[in-house]
């Protein structure tokens, strides 16, 4: 009986085992004396080497930003600058936001058309006061979204805070999976904000969680600053 073909990651497994146990370097490896050192290194590299060129695919890959920490939205417009600065046409459509224009806006508009920025939100609920005026801009918000996932020149679609809209009731959830199917196989698109639900977490490539240790606002009464929120 012919045996069946490893399953690749099956096959990435050793070479992951191998890199961990010969560890980061620094101080952290047992080697004292220089040439072991090296030696292990050494290993190391090639090690390294072969786990890079075992992972070879490429895709569009789904990126979720989420938890209670600052920096979701940071996050992605890392992604955003990283990308531009490839040549790339990016997309960012932001929901819920849009009562300010934040720094970003203003420094990323040196890039021109390479980049679309739509701010399609009037503020928080409790500024807006307004379900259906709420309702009504995330539903704009998204329209303009699915232009851009559709798009194959675009590369990357950052939809900032889409994960409130989620929490709070504007648009459903299998909408927005729906959407993201719709996407040509290599653009990537981002998604920030607090809460993402479980099966958007599920469906992503990439997850990062924010975790909130402290805050110059809960802890001691500091505003929001120019650079540091907005």
């Amino acid at each position: 009986m012919t045996p069946s073909p490893q399953n690749p990651q099956e096959q990435e497994r050793p070479l992951d085992a191998a890199a961990a146990d010969l560890g980061a370097g620094g101080a952290t490896a047992p080697e004292r004396d220089a040439a072991a050192y090296r030696r292990r290194m050494e290993r190391r590299q090639q090690v390294q080497q072969q786990r890079v060129q075992a992972r070879q695919l490429e895709k569009g890959l789904r990126l979720v930003f989420t938890g209670r920490g600052k920096g979701k939205t940071t996050a992605g417009l890392g992604l955003v600058l990283r990308t531009l600065g490839h040549g790339e046409r990016v997309a960012v459509v932001q929901f819920i936001k849009g009562a300010w224009i934040p720094g970003e806006a203003r420094a990323l508009a040196v890039f021109g058309e390479q980049l679309r920025w739509h701010a399609l939100g009037e503020g928080f609920t409790w500024n807006t006061q307004d379900r259906e005026r709420d309702r009504e801009m995330v539903n704009r918000a998204w329209q303009q979204a699915c232009v851009y996932l559709s798009d194959a020149a675009v590369k990357l679609v950052l939809l900032d805070e889409i994960n409130v809209a989620l929490k709070l009731g504007y648009i459903s959830l299998e909408t927005v999976l729906a959407g993201l199917e719709q996407r040509p196989p290599l653009t990537h698109v981002a998604l920030t904000g607090r809460d993402a639900p479980p099966e958007l977490i599920a469906a992503a490539d990439l997850v990062t969680e924010m975790t909130m240790v402290r805050h110059p606002f809960r802890e001691q009464g500091v505003k929001a600053q120019a650079g540091i929120e907005y």
